[in-house]
C-alpha cells in the first residue's frame, strides 16, 4: 500500500497468517523487485522452522519477476495469485483498506516517516480478533474459510 506527500513515497508490504493473525509488515521507499524481495526474506525470517509458506498475492510485476520467484523458491514461498483486479479476496487488502480509511486519509502526519510508522504499527497491534475481523475472514462468506476449517493442518 503506497503512502505518498511531498513527492515522497512509502510502500508497506504486508502478510496476515490466515489461521494466527500473526502479520508481518515491512516499510519499503519503493515496491520494485528488490522491496519485493525484501519483504520474502522478512516474512521467511518470521516463519523460519515453518515449512513451506502459501503467500496469497497479485500479480504485481515485481511479484512476478524470475528473481522474485527464484528467490521465493529458495525461501520455500510458494505464491497463489489472485485473480487480476479483486483486492476484495485479498484479506492483507482489506487490512490496507481499514488502515487507510482510519490512519491515513484526510491526516497530516509530522512526516512520511512518522505516517509509514504509524500505519504499520497501526497494523501490527491489532489484536488477532481484530485483525480477523478487519480483513474480512470472520465473514460467513469468507472464501476460504472451507479451506482452513476442513484441510489447512495447523504448522
Amino acid at each position: 500500500m503506497p503512502i505518498t506527500g511531498r513527492n515522497a513515497k512509502r510502500v508497506l508490504f504486508g502478510a496476515i497468517d490466515l489461521q494466527s493473525a500473526r502479520r508481518v509488515v515491512l516499510i519499503r521507499t519503493r515496491a520494485g523487485q528488490a522491496d519485493a524481495q525484501a519483504f520474502l526474506r522478512a516474512l521467511r525470517r518470521r516463519y523460519r522452522k515453518a515449512g513451506w509458506l502459501w503467500l496469497l498475492t497479485d500479480r504485481a510485476s515485481a511479484h512476478t519477476a524470475p528473481q522474485t520467484q527464484a528467490l521465493a523458491d529458495r525461501l520455500r514461498i510458494r505464491f497463489v495469485w489472485l485473480p487480476r483486479q479483486a483486492p476484495e479476496l485479498s484479506p492483507m487488502d482489506q487490512l490496507w483498506r481499514e488502515l487507510k480509511r482510519l490512519i491515513a486519509a484526510n491526516r497530516q502526519a509530522a512526516s512520511i516517516d512518522a505516517l509509514a510508522a504509524e500505519a504499520a504499527a497501526w497494523v501490527l497491534t491489532l489484536t488477532p480478533q481484530q485483525a480477523f475481523r478487519k480483513a474480512g475472514m470472520l465473514s460467513k462468506r469468507f472464501w476460504l474459510r472451507k479451506l482452513l476449517q476442513n484441510f489447512w493442518r495447523p504448522t
